[in-house]
């Protein structure tokens, strides 16, 4: 009897050691559509986050303690991530890689920093994100005037004289895309033959196909995300139109591919040179790889993100969101995507943008820097 009272007590102090070192682990968040239409970037973003805290775990974690990770979906929903910033703020999280679109992470920007938690996009580039003079933001991505420079001088250099058109989907990230480009192209002497939006979740474009047609369009630029991309491509070649499709970042997903299949061979997109291709990615990459994981588009600058936070808590000895943020605008990071810095607003100090192609096997490759 008195060995099972003792085999009892080393089970409840084991019990209780157990729930205090939970009790000490740090929890952060990772916020992005893991629903919805936007569903392929949420996967990367959680892919990105989980491998990261995984890692950092493995190396000891943050000022000795663990981290731990929530997941939270806004499915791109301007008031369900505005939700989900004030759980995570309500749940006392200090810090949050998130969101992807640019019209969920503006507005839960603002219930962050109400709440005292740390923002790092990995993915949102509408300049506005930044330009709030907001204390908790920063971004790990480039913006939308920096894309749509690259884009424009792209357009220029290589569709000088053609006919061009602009689409939008009406979005805070599409049409600011679309704005900046059509700005740049403009600045540039070409004016473009049309500007038209569309609705995000629209299906059936034959109608803005069918005009795109009768202009002559040589070259459209599309500024929203890669469903209704993918959809407008697909519509064009069905009325036999060889028109070339451009966009921006939200390209960057084989999900892309398979909804044009062999026919989207030749869209062309802009977004950050590859990080799978830098040697701070190489052992996470195939790290990544031995998961069956392809880590594309915004996988590494979630992971990214988490890295800046990490090192900075290291640094500043706390999770105290303010200081850590005050700690991240004055160093210099290391991450998978090379260093980092960042400036004042929370924009990155450097950001170079490549255009890329995409082949008729679903694949995309960099056609080189800054639209050369």
């Amino acid at each position: 009897m008195k060995s099972l009272k003792l085999i009892g007590l080393a089970f409840g102090a084991s019990l209780a050691l157990s729930s205090a070192a939970f009790a000490q682990d740090v929890t952060v968040a990772v916020a992005g559509p893991m629903t919805g239409g936007e569903s392929a970037f949420g996967r990367q973003m959680k892919n990105g986050a989980e491998m990261a805290v995984a890692d950092i775990n493995a190396a000891g974690g943050v000022n000795g303690k663990k981290l731990a990770l929530n997941a939270e979906d806004d499915a791109c929903d301007p008031k369900q991530a505005r939700s989900v910033a004030e759980k995570i703020a309500g749940a006392k999280i200090p810090f949050v890689a998130g969101h992807f679109c640019s019209s969920s992470s503006i507005p839960a920007s603002e219930a962050y920093a109400d709440g005292n938690v740390l923002q790092i996009t990995p993915a949102s580039t509408n300049p506005l994100f930044t330009e709030r003079k907001l204390w908790n933001v920063a971004r790990v991505c480039g913006r939308d005037d920096q894309q749509g420079l690259i884009a424009a001088q792209y357009i220029a250099k290589n569709y000088k004289g053609k006919n061009i058109a602009i689409l939008n989907d009406k979005t805070t990230y599409g049409k600011g895309l679309a704005d900046e480009t059509k700005k740049a192209l403009n600045k540039a002497g070409i004016t473009e033959k049309m500007y038209e939006s569309y609705n995000k979740g629209d299906k059936d474009f034959n109608a803005i196909v069918s005009r795109l047609k009768k202009e002559n369009v040589e070259l459209v630029y599309v500024g929203g995300y890669h469903q209704e991309a993918g959809l407008i491509l697909r519509q064009m070649r069905d009325q036999g139109m060889k028109t070339v499709l451009m966009s921006g970042d939200a390209l960057a997903d084989k999900e892309y591919a398979s909804i044009t299949g062999p026919a989207g061979e030749g869209t062309l997109f802009t977004f950050g040179p590859d990080p799978r291709n830098k040697p701070t990615a190489k052992k996470i990459v195939e790290a990544f790889k031995a998961k069956g994981i392809d880590p594309e588009g915004y996988t590494l600058y979630t992971y990214a993100a988490l890295q800046v936070w990490t090192q900075a808590v290291k640094k500043a000895g706390t999770t105290d969101a303010k200081k850590v943020m005050e700690t991240i605008k004055a160093g210099k990071w290391d991450t998978v995507l090379g260093p980092i810095e960042i400036d004042a607003k929370g924009d990155l100090k450097q950001i170079d943008y490549v255009v890329y192609k995409w082949d008729a096997k679903g694949n995309y490759a960099e056609l080189g820097a800054k639209g050369s």
